[in-house]
């Protein structure tokens, strides 16, 4: 399906808990976020039942997010019955994890094909601190039974802040100098609690410069279809990649839009606009009537977000929205 702009979109990201078993500083206030109601959050049948109507207008990839998605109750049956959509070609999850040292060969054998971790520090103290508690032992186990399991790529999601984990970029260079792990640095983007800490923000030139990465390195395209950019020096068994979306933003190449837990269609992460997916299915509506909808938000999907130049006025924070 095509937007205003000639843009393919083919990709949904799927939120389907606002809930976390972390407190990522970034990510939420310290006194934490309300919970969406039980009875507002899409049911698996419902997601499943979109799913169904998106691959009729060629949505092919779909990444499930959260809060954590791992902490719903039922995700390894949800899983199994979403891979076996017609239509669905790759079904990918982004976690934080905690879980997957449990859950990563069931989450293969439900038809995951890889997986995105959240990991920004390999310290045990700094992860405590910047996830309000959290283990970075359990992470960095889930990590490796990732890639014993076949989730592959695996690939690790790094937010670069000044002020916390900007040193230790180094030690996650050699990450994938040793290991087929594919390091992704994102800059910091002015989103709910990130929206106050400019001076933290980190610009991929910078990065490179500190990793000593040249632009005539070689690069590779790697599994997802996302907008990273990839190095893989020589003798690396992973590589490095870069996610810019503040100093040289992908909004002309983005191929996404999202679906947060309580059902709303979200054409921009950046914009509060969203289509009311949720009161769609409850009242009764046709595929052909929510199929629609899909088509409406696709169509009013902006031409780029505006992060640099506008404060972030949206009620919701990013676990609220999917990661």
């Amino acid at each position: 399906m095509q937007d205003q702009y000639q843009r393919q979109i083919e990709y949904l990201r799927i939120s389907v808990t606002d809930r976390c078993n972390l407190r990522c500083q970034y990510c939420m206030p310290p006194e934490g976020i309300q919970w969406i109601p039980h009875e507002s959050i899409l049911s698996f049948e419902e997601i499943l039942r979109l799913m169904r109507i998106s691959t009729q207008f060629g949505f092919r990839r779909f990444r499930i997010t959260g809060g954590e998605p791992l902490v719903r109750k039922g995700i390894l049956e949800f899983l199994k019955e979403a891979a076996q959509i017609s239509g669905v070609e790759d079904l990918m999850l982004t976690t934080n994890g905690i879980l997957l040292p449990e859950m990563a060969f069931d989450l293969k054998k439900a038809g995951v094909k890889r997986v995105n971790i959240s990991l920004d520090t390999l310290d045990a103290e700094r992860f405590r601190e910047i996830t309000r508690g959290g283990d970075v032992r359990k992470v960095i186990q889930g990590v490796f039974r990732s890639l014993e399991a076949g989730l592959a790529p695996v690939k690790i999601n790094v937010v670069v802040v000044r002020s916390s984990n900007f040193q230790e970029l180094p030690q996650f260079l050699e990450l994938a100098r040793n290991y087929p792990l594919h390091i992704r640095f994102i800059e910091l983007m002015p989103i709910g609690t990130s929206s106050e800490r400019r001076d933290d923000f980190v610009p991929i030139a910078e990065m490179k410069d500190v990793l000593g990465l040249k632009e005539d390195m070689a690069t590779r395209a790697i599994p997802g279809g996302g907008p990273a950019e990839y190095y893989q020096p020589e003798g690396f068994k992973g590589s490095i990649g870069f996610i810019s979306a503040i100093s040289r933003h992908f909004c002309s190449t983005c191929n996404r839009v999202r679906l947060t837990a309580d059902g709303k269609l979200r054409p921009c992460l950046h914009s509060s606009h969203e289509i009311d997916l949720c009161a769609a299915l409850r009242s009764g509506q046709s595929d052909e009537e929510i199929a629609d909808c899909f088509a409406s938000a696709v169509w009013q999907k902006p031409a780029q977000h505006h992060m640099q130049d506008e404060a972030w006025n949206d009620v919701r924070m990013m676990s609220q929205i999917g990661g």
